[in-house]
């Protein structure tokens, strides 16, 4: 099976860019910010100390991440792949994730790391606060505490998948479509 990590800043595009991936290679997609807006939507009380994380513009606590993402795999024996997006966040993430992964045989296959400047993902986070009513794109000063937070604990994970030959950096900008060309010849050679 392979299993890819759509890898970027917040407002890189890796939720759009995974949704083409899905629809193209009928993979799974697991997007933690998808399960961790569901919980707070439902008011659970993982939701809601989600929620004070997220409101800050902070990373949800790796354990309550890890827990969700152990219960999911469990269920994705009937597909050929799965992305994830949003996770891992950490090098920690990662280091379960491949524990997880190794006791089912499996590996993760590449890290597609969406690069986008940082004037473009401010632009689009903004744009996306205004459409989506998300409290987290709305404010100039957390989004840019988003990406503080992204530099300082979420990048280091290219130095690990570095490190194990599966980072692959794939330019960001331009079109929806471009952007999906670019990862799916990058997925067709994997």
């Amino acid at each position: 099976m392979i299993h890819l990590i759509l890898f970027g800043p917040p407002g890189a595009g890796k939720g759009t860019q995974a949704l083409a991936l899905v629809e193209h290679f009928k993979f799974m997609h697991l997007s933690t910010g998808d399960l961790l807006r569901a919980e707070i939507a439902a008011k659970t009380e993982l939701g809601m100390e989600a929620k004070r994380f997220i409101d800050a513009g902070e990373l949800v606590p790796d354990e309550t991440v890890i827990g969700m993402i152990q219960i999911l795999l469990q269920r994705i024996c009937t597909v050929p792949g799965v992305i994830y997006d949003g996770f891992p966040r950490t090098v920690e993430q990662a280091k379960a994730l491949d524990q997880m992964l190794t006791s089912c045989k499996e590996g993760i296959t590449a890290l597609l790391s969406l690069e986008v400047p940082h004037d473009e993902l401010v632009k689009r986070l903004l744009i996306r606060g205004e459409s989506s009513g998300r409290t987290d794109d709305a404010d100039i000063a957390t989004i840019e505490n988003r990406i503080s937070v992204y530099e300082a604990k979420t990048q280091p994970l290219i130095d690990y998948y570095k490190q194990l030959d599966k980072y692959h950096p794939i330019a960001g900008v331009g079109t929806i479509q471009e952007i999906a060309e670019r990862l799916i010849t990058e997925v067709d050679q994997l």
